[in-house]
């Protein structure tokens, strides 16, 4: 069996080995990466041989840690790198060419049918109703998200916020505030099956899923990275911002919301971005937090976008799609049962 990983930001993990009697036979590690010392190789073989082809990525990833000397060096991986190439190579982790991805990018929606459109299909993804699926936003309304877990007095000025138009909703995923206004920012989601980041750390996973994205900028001559654990940056500032959700179904969610041409002062008046907030992000302005994509390319966002879709699909293959009406159906249910409710919006005050 033969299983490949590379790295988000690193080197390429290759391992090759046998399944005999439930357990792990003949391994052999192998790629581009930097280990010293050279025995050190050796030691990792030698540990991941036996171990049953069931273990968990946590378990093979001990096991490869406990296996290196005193003051081992490993440059371009890691022990949990080495278990996702194992788990590939078991058939339980996939790569992105194991699947047909889905392109759905409809026309303007309000902000709470875009959040029950990602339970919903992330569901489907899940439970393999829906092939594994991009789908581009289109904003309808000014609206700023707050993270799953944020407070919603701590996060928004909500006289400001009412004052300037803006629609306050929550999303169903982790992290901080989004603020939008049509046309400002590009917005994607990505719907793909758990077996995709199987055996990836949450802060690998983030880097592996927008690799792409990184790669589309950069072609566009930005000097774009990934910053864990979950920022797309640039020298000349911050680009924009990823979060994930998990279901149990079997799907995992992740969104990004990049900045294309946005209104700092009006942020930093809409949204309670407070100084420890800003600390580690090397600025003492919130205006001055976000560099949008406008100012980089001097693109129009419509060609920004289509660069990132010819990149995604050169990389992975992307096939045009429709939202069906069903899960039309099921996202203006959750609309009206969840994300347009008050108890949705203020279960975090």
């Amino acid at each position: 069996m033969h299983g490949e990983f590379k790295v988000p930001g690193g080197k390429l993990v290759v391992v090759d080995l046998d399944a005999v009697d439930g357990r792990i036979a003949n391994f052999r590690l192998a790629g581009d990466f930097f280990l010293e010392p050279d025995e050190a190789l050796a030691d990792i073989d030698r540990a991941v041989n036996g171990l049953p082809v069931g273990a968990d990525a946590r378990t093979i990833a001990a096991r490869v840690q406990g296996a290196l000397p005193e003051g081992a060096l490993l440059l371009g991986f890691a022990p949990e790198s080495v278990a996702t190439a194992i788990r590939r190579a078991l058939s339980v982790a996939t790569d992105w060419a194991d699947y047909d991805w889905q392109l759905v990018h409809p026309g303007p929606l309000p902000a709470n049918t875009h959040l029950a459109l990602d339970q919903v299909l992330t569901e489907e993804v899940g439970a393999g109703r829906r092939r594994p699926t991009l789908r581009i936003w289109e904003w309808s309304e000014r609206t700023v998200v707050i993270g799953s877990f944020q407070s919603v007095r701590n996060e928004v000025d909500a006289a400001e916020a009412e004052r300037e138009g803006f629609r306050v909703v929550r999303r169903i995923s982790g992290g901080g505030a989004m603020f939008i206004e049509p046309g400002s920012a590009v917005t994607y989601s990505l719907y793909a099956p758990a077996a995709l980041v199987q055996g990836m750390s949450f802060a690998d996973s983030y880097a592996y899923l927008d690799e792409w994205v990184v790669q589309a900028l950069q072609s566009l001559g930005i000097d774009a990275s990934y910053k864990p654990l979950n920022d797309i940056t640039s020298p000349l500032g911050k680009i924009g911002g990823a979060a994930q959700k998990r279901t149990g179904s079997g799907g995992v969610l992740h969104h990004v919301t990049m900045s294309y041409d946005m209104d700092g002062e009006k942020m930093a008046r809409v949204l309670r971005i407070g100084r420890e907030k800003l600390s580690d992000k090397g600025t003492t302005s919130a205006a001055k937090r976000v560099d949008p994509l406008r100012s980089q390319t001097g693109l129009p966002r419509e060609e920004v976008i289509q660069r990132m879709l010819d990149t995604f699909r050169s990389l992975h293959g992307l096939t045009p799609s429709e939202l069906t009406e069903a899960e039309l159906a099921a996202a203006d249910s959750l609309v009206r049962e969840k994300f347009g409710t008050e108890e949705w919006l203020q279960r975090v005050p």
